[in-house]
């Protein structure tokens, strides 16, 4: 390597290691991020209902669709990757060793819990799911102690604590929420089962930060992309594999005949479908990469009460109060979040804060 790409690099390592200079494309970024990831978390299961209500019932092939899009990221990854080579710096561009292999086993965890929550959105609504999902903020939280040692204040316990009590307001009334068609035992199940895939998801959030926290190199987020491609890509043949030995590839082309919209709209939602859960997996990875997983965490919390209204509108789900009150305590929660940001922010220094580590919250 040439002094002057020595050079190059040395520069770009000292642009990481100031905060002043990266703060301005952190706060963009992280916007973008939140904008992409609002698509997914609201756009994402309303596609999957509506795939549910008008007579799909493939599950495995319903979890597949939520990881499949990634492809999508090439184009902007090849973009990039130009952009290096422009720089005389394409070996900085690409994913090292250990974030592969950390992506592809994370890839594994996010297939099952994807299926989990395809198998839960089978017999319970999207509203319910969603406010039930909202609980892996709780999940992360302690994960996030307990793996990435992240610290909390008063703020920060306090929206966990009226986040998590939002989604259990749910539990006390269950006996008219039900699907036409659903028994009791069923509703039970899925609504286990997406506690469970909410547990999943509050593990990974945490495991993701961790794995960009071990790495040698700097974490670009051309990085992230690359290890977005990784984990959707293993959780894709996780899910794969669960279609073929489910029957599910013979059982697409009848299924698109019998769907109720026809079989050309059936193409249309499943391939919408896979492009709009891409959004969340990027926004989502880009707001760690930007902030923490506890506030990845958060913002996802923070846009899951916002699909039952979303939901509501579309399908004519019931809203009732106990909904309402979940949305309320969730969103408290989620201003009570940004209280602490605010009140930390003041009391660090310009030269010492640095929004690449996330807020200490």
């Amino acid at each position: 390597m040439s002094s002057l790409n020595v050079e190059t690099l040395q520069n770009q390592q000292a642009d990481q290691d100031n905060p002043s200079s990266k703060k301005p494309i952190q706060r963009a970024l992280l916007l973008i991020c939140m904008i992409f990831t609002a698509v997914g978390a609201i756009g994402g299961p309303l596609m999957q209902r509506l795939y549910y209500i008008h007579g799909g019932s493939r599950k495995w092939l319903s979890s597949c669709l939520q990881t499949l899009g990634f492809p999508i990221i090439v184009l902007p990854l090849l973009v990039l990757y130009a952009k290096s080579r422009s720089k005389k710096i394409p070996k900085s561009f690409f994913i090292e060793r250990r974030l592969v292999m950390a992506g592809l086993a994370l890839g594994l965890l996010l297939g099952l819990d994807n299926y989990m929550y395809s198998f839960g959105l089978v017999y319970i609504p999207v509203s319910t799911s969603s406010l039930l999902f909202s609980t892996q903020l709780a999940f992360t939280a302690v994960f996030a102690f307990v793996i990435v040692r992240q610290k909390f204040s008063f703020y920060c316990v306090n929206c966990v604590v009226l986040m998590t009590l939002g989604a259990c307001v749910l539990a006390l009334h269950t006996s008219g929420d039900r699907p036409p068609g659903v028994s009791g035992g069923q509703y039970l199940l899925g609504f286990f089962i997406t506690l469970g895939g909410a547990m999943l998801l509050g593990l990974s959030l945490p495991l993701i930060e961790l794995s960009y926290r071990k790495a040698f190199r700097v974490i670009t987020y051309s990085v992230v992309m690359q290890y977005q491609v990784l984990v959707s890509f293993s959780a894709s043949v996780f899910c794969l594999i669960g279609m073929a030995i489910n029957k599910d590839f013979q059982a697409i082309p009848r299924e698109a005949k019998a769907f109720d919209l026809g079989e050309v709209k059936y193409y249309a939602v499943l391939v919408c479908s896979a492009i709009i859960w891409q959004f969340l997996s990027i926004g989502s990875l880009g707001i760690i990469y930007c902030t923490s997983s506890l506030f990845a965490g958060i913002v996802s919390a923070l846009l899951l009460p916002f699909t039952p209204v979303a939901a509501v509108l579309a399908f004519g789900e019931k809203f009732t109060g106990e909904k309402g009150m979940s949305l309320a305590l969730c969103l408290w929660g989620f201003t009570s979040y940004f209280i602490g940001v605010y009140k930390n922010s003041t009391k660090l220094r310009p030269n010492t804060e640095s929004v690449a580590n996330g807020p200490d919250v």
